[in-house]
């Protein structure tokens, strides 16, 4: 029920959000050469300003090689020389320095969005690309973890965390409902309609009644949306959505993990143990 409802706001998201991003670090791929076969790719790295591509490709002959690439990036866009490196340390080698080796050219990079763009190669022409995602297909599992929302806008600046561990039944627009285990926060996948290749999130209270609902649009463990309110209305809340642990309950960030089983102090064991033996020598 509060899903349809949500779905009617809708029309009033074709924009979506429009302000300064940074792109995802990761593995990212020409969508044209996506083919499950072995193909060219390249790791891209942001931070502040600064873009390092690390990009796997082939020569002509065949042989696979590897160039790097270190730009500024200024209004989403980069360009700067595809570097090839040559004569470093193999596998089993002792000490051994790469050098650079020329350049075929400059590489040029227009991002739309932080998991999206497109890029000129040398002697080539403009292709879009995209950050790949390998673990986390289109499906209800992808949903469960914790996860957290932050919002900031008129509203003020506010947050919660959820863990969706339940999975329910789908609505006409998704693919199945990922809910807390109480019941009152769910989310599900639209696979249809105008939301489609988006995740749509509702909070109610014991009563049945729409406290507050979540739009967004994610790639692997970031994401970014609207917050809709009580009457299923779209506010000028920006949210930021971070996933807090995968669905099997390991962390993604940088420390928070599952805690580690400890190996117990086996002194008194051992104590008694021996106790028990010469006990029993004795007997």
């Amino acid at each position: 029920m509060f899903f349809k409802k949500l779905a009617a706001t809708a029309l009033f998201m074709g924009a979506g959000l429009v302000h300064a991003f940074s792109p995802q670090a990761g593995t990212w791929v020409v969508t044209s050469e996506l083919d499950g076969k072995p193909g060219r790719g390249f790791g891209i790295d942001v931070q502040n300003t600064t873009l390092v591509m690390q990009m796997y490709a082939y020569e002509n002959s065949g042989q696979s090689t590897f160039y790097l690439v270190v730009g500024d990036v200024v209004d989403n866009k980069v360009t700067a020389p595809l570097t090839k490196y040559t004569g470093g340390r193999y596998f089993g080698s002792g000490a051994r320095s790469g050098a650079a080796a020329g350049s075929p050219g400059n590489v040029s990079i227009r991002f739309t969005s932080g998991t999206t763009g497109f890029i000129t190669f040398p002697n080539e022409g403009e292709v879009a690309i995209s950050r790949f995602n390998f673990g986390y297909p289109f499906a209800p599992s992808s949903l469960k973890g914790i996860w957290n929302f932050t919002s900031m806008g008129s509203l003020g600046l506010t947050t919660e965390a959820v863990n969706l561990t339940v999975s329910g039944s789908s609505t006409s627009t998704g693919n199945g409902v990922v809910a807390s285990s109480d019941g009152l926060f769910g989310c599900e996948h639209q696979v249809s309609g105008s939301m489609a290749g988006t995740v749509l999130c509702a909070k109610i209270n014991a009563q049945g009644q729409l406290q507050r609902g979540y739009w967004f649009a994610y790639s692997v463990n970031e994401g970014e949306g609207r917050m809709l309110n009580s009457s299923a209305a779209l506010t000028d809340q920006l949210v930021s959505i971070r996933r807090l642990t995968t669905p099997s309950g390991i962390g993604t960030g940088i420390v928070f993990k599952d805690s580690e089983q400890t190996a117990p102090t086996l002194t008194e064991l051992e104590r008694q143990l021996s106790q028990l033996a010469a006990q029993g020598a004795s007997d």
